[in-house]
């Protein structure tokens, strides 16, 4: 099988990138015959930004970009989608949720028309969710914000696709934690991803 992990974050020295990279690790030695990419979105310039031509591609009256076109083909040959990202203002940061606004697009991630009732089109597709946070599991529980972005992500987003959200965890006290700590549980995550869908819950992973 294969996993697409994609990483957002300007910063390829950043611990994101570090978890992302040993995520994928862990993926390419678990058990035989998996396979992993690794999609720098920063990197590659990826423009988050939703336009006109994109607007188009909504209403039905144009095929998707180029570059759009090119994500959801390696979307298309992945059989699970790895979110790998920093908790900006709790939820996902502005490239992330650009690149989902651009890609996951009307005729492709579903079909929508006043005329007919919604078709969700990704039900094929395993998303594992991994988000890094500064603050601590006690924050985040006392204030909701684990059930706030369980709701407009894996809810608001993936569900209304159709797409199945096997497991999302939290790296937290990413500022103050041993990194080595999250390191590893994301390298025990990526190996046991394929493994009956999820990845396991780690000492410092907080299921939201």
């Amino acid at each position: 099988m294969h996993a697409l992990v994609v990483v957002a974050h300007h910063d390829p020295r950043s611990l994101t990138h570090s978890i992302a990279a040993r995520l994928a690790e862990g993926v390419a030695l678990g058990e035989p015959g998996h396979s992993v990419e690794l999609a720098d979105i920063a990197a590659e310039g990826f423009d988050p930004r939703f336009g006109l031509a994109d607007h188009a591609v909504h209403r039905g009256e144009a095929p998707p970009p180029a570059d759009v076109a090119a994500e959801q083909a390696r979307i298309e040959r992945a059989d699970a989608l790895v979110l790998v990202y920093p908790v900006y203002w709790w939820s996902m940061p502005a490239l992330l949720k650009g690149w989902i606004d651009r890609v996951f697009s009307n005729g492709w991630a579903f079909d929508f028309s006043p005329q007919a009732a919604l078709v969700k089109k990704l039900g094929h597709l395993q998303v594992h969710l991994l988000g890094v946070g500064g603050a601590d599991a006690g924050t985040y529980a006392r204030h909701g914000y684990g059930h706030a972005m369980q709701v407009q992500i894996e809810h608001g987003i993936f569900d209304y696709c159709g797409a199945r959200v096997l497991s999302s965890e939290l790296l937290l006290e990413s500022e103050t934690q041993n990194p080595d700590v999250h390191l590893e549980a994301a390298r025990a995550i990526g190996s046991a991803l394929f493994s009956r869908g999820a990845g396991p819950a780690a000492a410092s992973a907080h299921r939201r």
